[in-house]
């Protein structure tokens, strides 16, 4: 008898309607087999499902079985498809009763018969809304990522012989209702501003960046407190939108981010990548696109520690994303396209021991050595990043005064208030544009929503001369300066906010 399951596959963001196709012959030598180009883990499905249905009670019959994903031409991985090939199995054998209504199976089967979390769920019940689904079984570990999705009952299941009673009419399965919530909380960052001791500069440039969304470049000695800074960053960010949400939700659910029991992500991410990372763990790829680093800090941060030690190959590949705010990536199977919106924090030493320019220490590097540090940074990637600073070490006055005293900070919290602000005003502002900081700003929105003064567009037009700028400098300033602006309140872009816009623009050297 012949039976029709209908799942899914995943390929990078999106989702394709896959029809398990289950075949058991009465006639011929007993076997099972799994065809519609499966990879290794779909393979042992034939495993997984066998030893899964004996220990749920069901005699797993002694014939030949044909399992087809289609269509055929389109590489399946994964385990999700084991629910689905178990629920054929059972519909060809008349075990269960199926509904007359769309419905979709997918899920992994541990071999006791109990469902495991899947991941991908989330993804999946956005694709099952499109297909006008009307029953979505997953498990019940993953079933709150697809309960935010209106439109689509999705139904928690926690083993086959619990589904197998739900179908049949014994018991009854009740559909997961959405907990999702959005919230004005964030996470307790590793670092509060005020446990910074100085650095007004520096912490000046991070609630700018904080504000608008910008790059961030910072370089200094070792124990400046350059990664404390960026630690501390988490702790003025905004929450996310709910747009923006439901981006970083799609992502992360694909990679099997979301933990059991969760379903929207809320909290802005923050990306920590170490230097021996690879281009494909930074930038995503792979046989079957996945997202790397840079789609996992979309709408968040990613910080880059010791930049110069990436290899130069990795940072070249930055470029791109920067630019775009994606990653389009292409493979023989076909090409798919993350979102990549991120802010970029990049740290580095001024040579390789650390120590270049140090008044109290003596640089141990050879020309030759400082030359190969700096190359690895090319001048196009570092145009695309937006305030470039200067870290010093904290005079030791500031962190033992002579008269005992240690002058009190400005506090996360409060930094945190006055970048909520300028989000809001840049939230009225691009409320029709399909954006959401300056930093995302194209030269067209420049032109709509920037008011530049005539002073302000002399001194713009007086640096890039002085300091041979490129055009897409020019353009960063400007925003740059409309994020300044925010931050005081102003109109306008004035000559005081492009004056310390350029402090932050001219290339950082040791």
């Amino acid at each position: 008898m012949l039976t029709k399951i209908l799942s899914a596959s995943h390929f990078g963001l999106e989702i394709t309607p896959i029809d398990v196709e289950v075949n058991i012959f009465k006639k011929g030598f007993p076997g099972f087999n799994i065809i519609g180009l499966p990879n290794k883990a779909v393979e042992e499905a034939k495993e997984r499902v066998k030893t899964a249905l004996d220990n749920s009670g069901v005699e797993f019959p002694q014939a030949k079985i044909v399992v087809n994903l289609a269509p055929a031409d389109i590489p399946k991985e994964g385990a999700g498809f084991d629910l689905p090939i178990a629920m054929g199995i059972l519909a060809s054998l008349e075990g269960v009763k199926m509904p007359a209504e769309k419905t979709m199976f997918f899920g992994e089967l541990s071999l006791d018969g109990s469902l495991r979390h899947t991941k991908g769920v989330f993804l999946l019940a956005v694709g099952a809304k499109k297909l006008k689904v009307k029953y979505l079984f997953v498990p019940k570990d993953a079933a709150s990522e697809g309960s935010v999705v209106a439109g689509v009952n999705v139904y928690p299941v926690e083993s086959i012989t619990q589904i197998i009673e739900h179908l049949n009419g014994v018991s009854h399965i009740k559909p997961v209702r959405s907990s999702a919530r959005m919230t004005k909380d964030v996470l307790t960052p590793e670092f509060d501003f005020s446990e910074v001791v100085g650095q007004a500069q520096a912490k000046r440039a991070m609630e700018i960046a904080a504000a608008g969304g910008h790059n961030i470049f910072m370089m200094g000695p070792p124990g400046a407190g350059k990664t404390m800074l960026a630690r501390a960053l988490a702790g003025i960010l905004p929450p996310l939108a709910e747009e923006e949400s439901l981006e970083v939700t799609k992502i992360y659910s694909v990679t099997g981010n979301i933990a059991p029991g969760e379903s929207l992500v809320w909290q802005r991410p923050f990306r920590v990548s170490h230097h021996t990372t690879s281009r494909i763990g930074l930038i995503g790829g792979g046989s079957n696109p996945h997202p790397g680093e840079i789609s996992l800090a979309h709408r968040g941060v990613l910080f880059l520690d010791e930049f110069p030690e990436f290899s130069r190959g990795t940072l070249e590949a930055l470029r791109q994303p920067l630019e775009d705010g994606k990653v389009a990536i292409t493979r023989a199977a076909g090409s798919v396209t993350f979102p990549a919106e991120f802010m970029l924090v990049a740290a580095a030493n001024p040579c390789p021991c650390g120590y270049l320019g140090d008044p109290k220490r003596a640089c141990k590097c050879t020309p030759r050595q400082i030359l190969k540090y700096h190359s690895k940074l090319s001048g196009p990637l570092m145009d695309r990043i937006d305030l470039h600073i200067n870290v010093p070490m904290v005079d030791i006055e500031k962190l033992i005064p002579r008269d005992g005293k240690v002058r009190p900070e400005e506090s996360s919290t409060k930094v945190r208030g006055r970048v909520l602000q300028a989000r809001e005003i840049q939230n009225k502002r691009f409320k029709k544009s399909g954006i959401f900081t300056n930093s995302d700003m194209k030269n067209k929105h420049i032109k709509e929503h920037c008011k530049i003064e005539p002073a302000s567009l002399a001194l713009l037009k007086q640096a890039v001369n002085n300091y041979n700028l490129s055009a897409r400098t020019y353009f960063r300033l400007i925003k740059v300066s409309q994020t300044i602006a925010d931050l005081g309140g102003e109109d306008g872009i004035k000559p005081n906010h492009v004056a310390e816009a350029l402090q932050y623009r001219i290339r950082v050297e040791g």
